[in-house]
Parts: structure tokens; C-alpha cells; sequence
């Protein structure tokens, strides 16, 4: 898919999450552009799963995603494919700094004693033959099953094995994937003009889809069978992505309740789904903990202000 390799046969882009071209166990020498904060004020968790970052994209939220990851951590990290899009990296080459700081920040979390386990998507299905091995303390597998604290056993996934169009009529999923990116740039000018005006962050796409009855249908439906899939492999749940809409239902299979989990996207609604150390799960969106942050900030500040003014 890529024109270029390394010595090692990996693709170089695949090189770099593996931890440099010409030695994959080694830790990248390059700096990030921009540094990790020295502060320790981190959100712990025990897991943390994200997906469809699409590193190599312009609709890749990497600011955000670079915010969340340097306000967490976890024991494990889960990353549930999509995280490079090799499909418009083929078309045409578009990596800025800040995708390489997320893939160093990633590294790094590795190198402190994170456990990353990574779980190639559809677009990053290059990756995909070297399911099994380990790279830069990457865990590269094809799915996994996590056990939660409270002893749920859970299915983590892409979920594009479940995706009737990628199954049935790959080349509408490619022309599929053009549209989205159209709809992704106009989304970046949409969100330019709103943070000019003060406004916060919202998805033009994620709107788009819950407006529309069929996307709406074909999500429903989606969600429905990997739970099934999930019930007749006998675990608790399952964690996917693929379809950028973060969600939590529970269907009946069998008698039995099976827990569907989808921890979103990086591109449209910037979500990530963290289990805490109670075996607790929660979807968090980014967004919205950043908008709580800059609140109570300002609420802080202020409150330090009136104490100046009657001292």
C-alpha cells in the first residue's frame, strides 16, 4: 500500500508506530513539537480504548486527541484500528507534526509500562499481516478480550468484519470514504468560524448521520449484530469502533445481557471510552471534559480574585 519501506519490510509509516525504521525496539529520538506537561495532573484509569484517530487525514481532531492524552492515563490502552488511514495516505501524503506527537505520546505511555494493544481497522489493514507480533511494546493483535475489574470478559474489535458494505460492495466503501472526507474539510471551516466566535466544538457529520433515517438504521442494525456475535463467542460484551458514533446498549441474547460499547472517534464526536478501577466503563467526550476544565478554571480564578480584593 505504501511506497516505501523499511529494512525490517514494515511500512515506514507503520515503522513509526513501531518505534523507528531501522530498529523497531528502539524509542524514537524525535522530540514532539509540542512537549508533554510536567505537571502530573493526570485523570487515572484502568483502561482506556480509542479508535479511528486517521492519522494521515486533515479531519484528524490530533489537537484534542494530543489534550486527551496528556490528561490520562491507564495500565492498558486499547487502540481499536483506524488509527492510521493508509487509504488517503495512498492517495496522497499529509502527516503534520502533531500526528507525530500522538504517536509519540502513545510510545511513550508504552515505554513508562502501559500496556498498548493494537487492533488494525479497515484503513489501517496494512498492519494487519503482522497480527501476533510485538513492536515497540505494541501488542499487535487481530481482536482481544479484556476482563474488566468485576470480572466482565469483553470482546475488543474493529467491527468492520461486521460492515455488510466493506463485506459486500468494497468499492462503494471507498467512494463512501471520499464523500466523508469532503464532509470532514467543510466540518474544519465550520468549527474555524465557531471558535472564532467563542463558540464550542460541534460535528457537522455526527448531525448530519443522526438526521438521516437510513445512516440512523444501518447503525442500529450494525450495533445489533456484533452483540449477537459477541453472545454466540460467550463473553460479557464487546468493544468496537469503526462506525464513529460512541454508544453503550445492552441486548438479550440467549436469555443472557451483552453489553455493545463503541469508544467513537478522533475525527467527528472525539471520544474515548475508559473502564475505572472499580471495573466501572463510561464513554467520555472530549469536548465537553474540556469545556468543564476551562470552567472550573475560571471559576478558580475568580474565586482566587475575590480573595486578592478583600485581602
Amino acid at each position: 500500500m505504501f511506497d516505501q519501506t523499511t529494512p525490517d519490510g514494515l511500512p515506514k509509516e507503520f515503522a513509526a508506530f513501531a518505534g523507528g525504521a531501522g530498529n523497531v525496539s528502539a524509542f524514537p529520538s524525535i522530540e514532539p513539537s509540542v512537549p508533554e506537561p510536567q505537571d502530573g495532573k493526570r485523570r487515572r484509569f484502568r483502561t482506556i480504548w480509542i479508535s479511528d484517530v486517521h492519522l494521515g487525514t486533515k479531519g484528524c481532531n490530533a489537537e484534542m486527541l494530543i489534550d486527551f492524552l496528556d490528561s490520562t492515563d491507564s495500565e492498558t490502552m486499547y487502540l481499536v484500528g483506524d488509527i492510521i488511514d493508509g487509504w488517503r495516505l495512498k492517495k496522497k501524503f499529509y502527516w503534520p507534526a502533531a500526528h507525530n506527537d500522538i504517536v509519540w505520546r502513545i510510545l511513550k505511555r508504552a515505554k513508562r509500562g502501559t500496556r498498548i494493544v493494537y487492533i488494525p481497522g479497515n484503513h489501517d489493514e496494512v498492519v494487519r499481516p503482522f497480527c501476533g507480533m510485538n513492536f515497540g511494546d505494541v501488542e499487535i493483535r487481530r481482536a482481544a478480550f479484556h476482563t474488566t475489574a468485576d470480572g466482565r470478559r469483553l470482546m475488543v474489535l474493529h467491527g468492520d468484519e461486521f460492515d455488510t458494505v466493506m463485506l459486500t460492495h468494497r468499492w462503494l466503501a471507498f467512494v463512501g470514504d471520499t464523500a466523508y472526507h469532503l464532509m470532514m474539510a467543510l466540518n474544519q471551516w465550520v468549527n474555524k468560524a465557531r471558535t472564532a466566535l467563542g463558540m464550542p466544538y460541534w460535528s457537522l457529520s455526527k448531525a448530519a448521520k443522526h438526521k438521516v433515517k437510513n445512516a440512523v438504521e444501518f447503525i442500529s442494525k450494525y450495533e445489533e449484530i456484533v452483540a449477537r456475535a459477541a453472545g454466540e463467542r460467550g463473553v460479557d460484551g464487546v468493544v468496537c469502533g469503526h462506525i464513529h458514533t460512541a454508544e453503550h446498549r445492552m441486548f438479550a441474547h440467549h436469555g443472557r445481557e451483552i453489553e455493545y460499547w463503541n469508544d467513537g472517534d478522533w475525527v467527528e464526536g472525539c471520544n474515548a471510552l475508559v473502564e475505572h478501577f472499580d471495573g466501572r466503563m463510561e464513554i467520555l467526550h472530549w469536548p465537553d471534559e474540556i469545556a468543564k476544565r476551562e470552567t472550573a478554571s475560571a471559576a478558580h480564578d475568580g474565586a482566587a480574585d475575590d480573595v486578592r480584593a478583600v485581602a
